[in-house]
């Protein structure tokens, strides 16, 4: 069974990242690194201010430092635990991808899938109830996540449970989160 899903991720990791062409390689490298996104958080802790108290704002970015560290901290737990090469450097496709970017680094599961998938539910969960279309900041970590299968430095599966891995971290630290802030509702106005 095993087999036959890692089959599938590699067939599924050829199809994806050989939709890519030279002309759109400098654009995925870009959207790849984090810093580069700096801009989108600043304009999103901007709109969270606008409808949170300062010390709120402040509560929520302690949480999101805590679950930055602690997303990270577990990706790298398991990564050194299943210590999966990158697609890039698995023998048996090297010659049927695309590689864009390589690493010496291992690939299960993506920190960047599971990272920015905890931020953006934590914040969506957050921000739904001051916003109608909070959901659209979710296209972030798709479109990040995928210019890791472009360029060659992540399997698909890496992606999607780095994401579920997200989803479950990002929820837990909400629930976290609005336990303290009920706690101590009389000291965040």
């Amino acid at each position: 069974m095993l087999e036959t899903l890692v089959g599938w991720d590699k067939e599924l990791m050829i199809l994806l990242n050989n939709l890519g062409t030279e002309t759109f390689d400098p654009f995925w490298r870009f959207i790849t690194k984090q810093f580069n996104w700096l801009p989108f958080y600043v304009v999103l802790l901007y709109v969270t201010y606008r409808k949170v108290a300062l010390k709120k704002l402040i509560l929520i970015l302690v949480f999101l430092a805590a679950l930055i560290t602690f997303t990270d901290q577990m990706t790298n737990l398991v990564k050194y635990t299943v210590a999966r090469p990158r697609p890039c450097n698995t023998e048996d496709i090297m010659g049927m991808l695309r590689i864009v970017r390589c690493s010496d680094t291992l690939s299960f599961f993506s920190g960047h899938a599971s990272n920015s998938t905890a931020t953006m539910l934590f914040m969506f969960l957050i921000l739904r109830r001051y916003y109608k279309y909070a959901y659209i900041i979710f296209v972030f970590p798709l479109i990040f996540a995928y210019s890791r299968i472009y360029l060659s430095l992540h399997f698909p599966g890496d992606i999607l449970v780095g994401m579920c891995a997200g989803a479950l971290f990002g929820f837990l630290f909400y629930r976290l989160f609005k336990f303290v802030e009920v706690k101590f509702s009389d000291r965040l106005v």
